[in-house]
């Protein structure tokens, strides 16, 4: 027997109707309902923060609502914490987060970097650009983002949802956003302080002196040292020496691909200190130099790890720490050393972490491990004096409401 059109689409829409389905398929939707509030750890006095209710914002034709998984600590959030230098006060801070998206705006398709964006995608925001038109994705100049706005050091509004310290994030038009949906959450908590370091190797590299068989020297091994050191190893260069106070960082510092380390704690003066990277590397001096510790004297001492004509990277100042002492003949000019300095990124340095978190990964590096200590919201307080104490690495907070 044969059926005629007629009797096949019948068929056909009796089946779909059998799967709940229609003939299109559905939007993805985000788990769970949007509630009516949202909670945020607003920073309301020094070393205070308090959780408080806000009223959940309209989202904007241009806006996204994010609900936060998670959001790393950084050393800013801390000086914040305890300091205020920003003035900002109330805040709610957190600037390494990642989240769902649970409801855009209609004019939302796409995220900075063209991939498409969906209810349900996993989301990370770079800066609040506005209307500057000398940063861009693809700027040949390769303009950093330190004048631009960042979600976590934002002015208080009648939106509050400015901070990832909070189960619920807007992400105003304007904003950069970017689709990380194929990272899971820690690789994407992490993916901030990566870029960091991608663009310092970035700047290090434009001194032409960085180069796979250069002997590198890192000085300091918090998340930031560490990080620097994956970032190389991923590179393929792998005479790398770990410089610090504490073994448990050093010995964190060779997992991730550092072939020595120095323990300042057990040398006398620089010259004695400088002696012992000499013998780490085999009687050499290093090539390049990367400083990530806001340490005045840290500074100072780094030049007298370098050799003639050899480079320097200084990344470990991002507020001010005070003025370093240097000779500028001895230090610099009579070793000819290339300095470059380093703050944030690019947004193509943003966009470039992305794979270097997956790079890392393929190769081994324990990057996750970083991750020592997670807090919840109400928990931040904690949070913090853990951070300030360095009694772990990275420490982070995560959503446990999900």
């Amino acid at each position: 027997m044969t059926m005629d059109e007629k009797q096949i689409a019948s068929l056909v829409q009796k089946v779909l109707a059998e799967m709940g389905q229609t003939s299109a398929p559905a939007q993805k939707k985000a788990s769970g309902d949007i509630p009516k509030t949202a909670r945020v750890a607003m920073l309301t006095a020094l070393n205070k923060f308090e959780v408080k209710e806000f009223p959940m914002p309209e989202v904007g034709d241009d806006d996204i609502l994010v609900r936060v998984e998670g959001c790393g600590v950084c050393g800013t959030d801390a000086h914040e914490w305890k300091n205020d230098p920003f003035s900002l006060i109330p805040v709610a801070l957190g600037h390494e987060g990642s989240g769902e998206i649970v409801k855009m705006g209609k004019n939302v398709k796409v995220d900075s970097a063209g991939k498409p964006l969906n209810i349900g995608d996993k989301v990370v925001t770079c800066m609040i650009f506005k209307d500057d038109p000398d940063i861009t994705m693809f700027d040949l100049n390769k303009q950093n983002v330190g004048g631009a706005d960042v979600y976590g050091l934002l002015p208080d509004d009648d939106i509050h949802l400015n901070g990832w310290f909070s189960n619920y994030i807007l992400i105003r038009g304007g904003s950069t956003v970017f689709n990380v949906s194929d990272l899971d959450l820690d690789s994407r908590i992490l993916i901030e302080p990566c870029a960091v370091l991608v663009h310092a190797v970035e700047r290090a590299k434009s001194t032409n002196i960085l180069r796979f068989n250069s002997r590198v020297v890192v000085q300091g091994c918090g998340p930031i040292g560490l990080i620097c050191i994956a970032v190389l190893r991923t590179m393929g260069i792998e005479n790398i020496v770990a410089v610090d106070g504490n073994d448990q960082r050093l010995e964190f510092a060779k997992r991730m691909g550092a072939s020595a380390s120095v323990n300042f704690m057990n040398h006398k003066g620089v010259e004695a200190l400088a002696g012992g990277v000499k013998d780490a590397f085999g009687g050499y001096l290093a090539d390049f130099a990367f400083q990530c510790t806001g340490s005045p004297v840290a500074h100072s001492n780094i030049y007298k790890f370098i050799r003639n004509g050899g480079g320097l990277c200084e990344l470990g100042f991002f507020i001010n720490g005070g003025d370093a002492t240097i000779n500028p003949h001895f230090d610099m000019c009579s070793k000819e050393i290339t300095l470059v300095g380093s703050w944030v990124y690019t947004l193509r340095d943003y966009a470039t972490t992305f794979d270097f978190l997956k790079r890392a990964q393929a190769i081994g590096l324990p990057m996750k491990d970083l991750i020592t200590h997670r807090y919840g919201l109400d928990e931040l307080n904690e949070a913090m004096e853990t951070n300030v104490a360095q009694k772990g690495l990275k420490v982070v907070y995560i959503n446990k409401e999900i």
